[in-house]
């Protein structure tokens, strides 16, 4: 029997080329994100390990801490007052002492060198050997004076900087130029993820980024015969309860314990497609199979005739499809290994700097995909092998054909549509549980999908019976034929559209809530936005300097300006997050809709509250707020308006920018509003720009930058699970190819009698193509619909979150994904419609 079972296997390869192409393709996505995430990983651990090397201990300060009422006590890093006294352990070697913040290089053109979040600024920390052991220097050497920095070999490439030139370099103030000391190669993990590094002289950096005299970390090495545990022992007593020290293989260890749970994360993302890929390709390979025991139900009742026994049987159908699960897993693992090395260097060649390293191709690796191609490949066979037991003898000398019976249809109806209603209710349990829901409803999500696969037969039949008159009256009678063949057989024609129902589904709901979710964020920024720009530092990260708005106010051709700071204030025994902007220019920069007293009393000193915080806390213009400020000043504040809550761009609290500035030590400023003089206008955009200093790490957007960044962000979003869900599609493909092809075997002998009676080619062929436009239709439509319901609750689910959040329906993207069902069922059709074509009717006429 399993000498048939191979021969089978191989006198069907057009067949089952098809199922392996499917189980290809998923195990060739899950091989493929397991290698790319353990080479990645294993990278970015031997990089993280390589930073650390020749520290035995690091000291890391988190600056001062605050006390029960908000105020900050301690210093604001380790002194260097406690660097002497750690140099001076018996055990420690050399000792050098880190700063680190924002810096940005311009390149010619004035434009940010590098990713923005990921470009940073330190100091030259030379030891005893007059040398940093973190950089090594391929030109010059390290800044040694105020006026001099060094720069990452890739950041002076793209500037086209060389030694002696003369670099503009800004932190969250204004610009600075500054001579190029050297050049230098880096491991630092920010660097190789596209960002740059500014040295920068010690003393600078310190006073740029934190107070003179102070770090925020420490490197220790040890001298030969002490131990890091033993270096760490002496260190520890010097710390204030500010600062932490750990070993270097301890931080090593963390940070590679890190990097793997961050590649879990994407990982299981990734697993998720590939998972979905895989569930499609299930529907494939039971019609694979059942198509195959269909051709040889002669042969596998002569079998049973000559003294095969049922369990042989089903056991040869069950080894054909292990054979081609074994096969299709190792093409698929072969091909996994290629894709992880083709991601590898597409991240490359965008600039995504990935640490080298060999490629690693975990045992598990190994083991999980020739698993998953042989359990996934012999679940999807298990049907059709268990109803080659139930072929009776006698079949051998019947027809060839056995009709399909309606028996179990009842009890599948019934069990689907309990399937269905539990998921719907589950959906809506889910739906009423507001943002705790989201789990809920993605479990509803799953048990409807189950339902509606199990149900499809029971649906195709009136769905696709609205259709006929249509069909017909436009196409006649190729139109006709092809409604009714698509309803024949129920059950194949259901596990066809569940495929396309799957992907439709999960390509709608996503289209759906991106986009609706892009709708919402633009009208909470843009339209709540009358500024003509939003000034922020580039990448959207890190604090402007208070200079920024001060300068902007002197500039010429500049009407009003606001800063909106980032503050607290302590109420109530809490700490309420608190906004400072001018009161004297908000409302002409922002659509503040004031429900009582007046914005303008701000300038007096007064606070205004947002009308949901004043009804939680019972306040009302004229109440008297005992308030206590950063530095922890007490006093009390006077409600002089209240205002409808803009949430993502104002605090709960309004208060003017200065007093909040009078009581905090470093002011944190996201952005500043600016409106001009004459509008927005190219030469306003430019006016601003300059008044800046045209620094390079200070973005100037317009309301319409703002609206294309969150667009990008979106359509971004949605093209890669586009194209992670492109796989399932084209599994989808082959499923409709399958089912034609085997409608078009059963059907040979009908075919030729039509073709007799005057039907010609031409009309055969329309008669297939409109058989799969129907079936492809009807798959999409159903998962249009249910992506879009879905898509409804899993948006309530977080529609409080996004203020201004409104279902929106891409109809547009939506009658696309219709288009592209129907072109795939016209691409499908085009094998099979030839082949039924080009029978010859006597020979059909006279098949069994």
């Amino acid at each position: 029997m399993f000498r048939t079972a191979l021969r089978n296997v191989l006198a069907h390869k057009a067949r089952l080329l098809m199922t392996v192409l499917a189980v290809t393709l998923g195990v060739a996505f899950v091989s493929g994100t397991l290698v790319f995430t353990d080479t990645l990983s294993k990278a970015l651990s031997g990089q993280s390990a390589k930073s650390y090397e020749g520290v035995a201990v690091s000291v890391t300060s988190y600056g001062a801490g605050r006390n029960d009422d908000g105020v900050k006590e301690g210093d604001p890093g380790i002194s260097q007052k406690t660097l002497e006294k750690v140099r001076a352990l018996p055990g420690a070697a050399d000792v050098s002492g880190r700063v680190f913040g924002f810096a940005g290089v311009g390149d010619e053109n004035g434009k940010l060198i590098g990713t923005g979040w990921a470009n940073q600024g330190s100091n030259y920390a030379p030891v005893k050997d007059g040398k940093d052991p973190r950089y090594a220097f391929t030109e010059g050497t390290g800044p040694a004076a105020a006026g001099q920095i060094a720069l990452d070999k890739e950041t002076a490439k793209q500037g086209s900087y060389k030694v002696g030139d003369k670099v503009r370099v800004a932190t969250n103030g204004p610009v600075k130029e500054y001579t190029l000391a050297g050049v230098f190669t880096t491991d630092d993990g920010q660097v190789n993820a596209g960002g740059s590094l500014v040295l920068f002289d010690t003393a600078v950096a310190q006073q740029l980024y934190l107070q003179p005299g102070f770090y925020q970390e420490l490197s220790v090495g040890a001298k030969p015969g002490t131990t890091a545990d033993t270096l760490l022992a002496g260190i520890k007593p010097l710390l204030d309860q500010h600062s932490t020290a750990k070993t270097g293989a301890e931080l090593a260890a963390e940070q590679a314990k890190n990097i793997e749970e961050q590649m879990a994360g994407m990982s299981t993302a990734l697993l998720i497609f590939a998972g979905i890929s895989l569930f499609v390709g299930i529907f494939l390979i039971y019609n694979t199979f059942t198509m195959l025991v269909t051709q040889r139900t002669k042969e596998l009742a002569l079998l049973r005739a000559v003294g095969a026994k049922r369990g042989q049987v089903v056991r040869s159908v069950l080894a054909e499809a292990g054979v081609v699960g074994i096969v299709s897993a190792t093409i698929g693992l072969v091909s996994g290994i290629g894709l992880a090395i083709g991601i590898r260097s597409l991240m490359d060649s965008l600039g995504a700097k990935i640490p080298a390293g060999d490629l690693i191709i975990a045992p598990a690796t190994i083991i999980v995909a020739l698993v998953i191609g042989v359990v996934v490949t012999t679940l999807a066979a298990l049907v059709p092998a268990w109803r080659t037991g139930r072929i009776p003898p006698v079949a051998a000398m019947g027809s060839a054909h056995l009709p399909a019976t309606a028996k179990s249809l009842v009890l599948r109806n019934v069990f689907g549509i309990l399937l269905g209603l539990l998921g719907v209710g589950v959906v809506f349990l889910g739906v009423s549980m507001g943002s705790d829901g989201k789990e809920t409803v993605a479990a509803g999500g799953f048990f409807l999908m189950l339902g509606l696969i199990v149900l499809l037969p029971l649906l195709s039949r009136p769905v696709i019976a609205t259709l006929r008159p249509l069909l017909e009256r436009v196409f006649g009678v190729p139109g006709k034929l092809a409604a009714q063949n698509a309803v024949r057989n129920p059950r194949r024609t259901a596990v066809t559209a569940a495929s396309l129902a799957i992907g439709l589904t999960l390509v709608t709901a996503m289209s759906v809530m991106g986009i609706t979710m892009g709708k919402a964020v633009d009208r909470m920024s843009t339209d709540k936005l009358k500024a003509d720009y939003k000034v922020t530092m580039s990448g959207g990260i890190g604090s402007l300097d208070k200079s920024v708005a001060e300068t902007l106010a002197k500039a010429p051709g500049i009407k009003s300006v606001s800063p909106r700071t980032n503050g607290y204030l302590k109420f109530n025994g809490e700490f309420q997050s608190a906004s400072g902007i001018n009161p004297a220019a908000i409302a002409e920069l922002l659509n503040v809709e004031v429900v009582s007293g007046q914005l303008s009393s701000l300038t007096k000193g007064e606070v205004a509250v947002a009308d949901k915080t004043a009804k939680k806390d019972g306040l009302s213009v004229g109440s008297v707020l005992q308030v206590q400020y950063e530095d922890g000043t007490k006093a009390q504040l006077k409600v002089g308006a209240v205002y409808k809550e803009l949430e993502g761009l104002l605090s709960p609290y309004l208060i003017d920018d200065k007093v909040l500035a009078a009581h905090s030590e470093d002011q944190y400023i996201p952005e500043v509003y600016v409106n001009t003089v004459g509008g927005e206008s190219k030469a306003a955009e430019k006016a601003v720009i300059d008044a800046l200093g045209n620094n390079p790490a200070i973005t100037v957007a317009t309301q319409q930058d703002m609206r294309n960044e969150m667009g990008g962000m979106v359509n971004m979003a949605l093209n890669i699970m586009y194209g992670l869900l492109g796989m399932a599609l084209i599994i989808s493909v082959l499923g409709v190819v399958n089912t034609l092809a085997m409608s078009v075997f059963e059907r040979t002998q009908e075919i030729g009698m039509l073709r007799a009676i005057g039907l010609d080619r031409g009309r055969v062929k329309n008669m297939i193509r409109l058989e799969s436009v129907v079936i492809s239709l009807f798959g999409a439509a159903l998962g249009v619909v249910v992506g879009v319901f879905l898509a409804w609750a899993g948006g309530t689910t977080f529609s409080k979150s996004i203020p201004g959040y409104e279902l929106v329906l891409p109809w547009d993207r939506i009658g696309l994904f219709l288009l592209l069902a129907a072109l795939v069922g016209v691409l499908a059709a085009m094998w099979p419609a030839r082949s039924a074509a080009r029978l010859n009717m006597l020979t059909a006429i006279k098949t069994e």
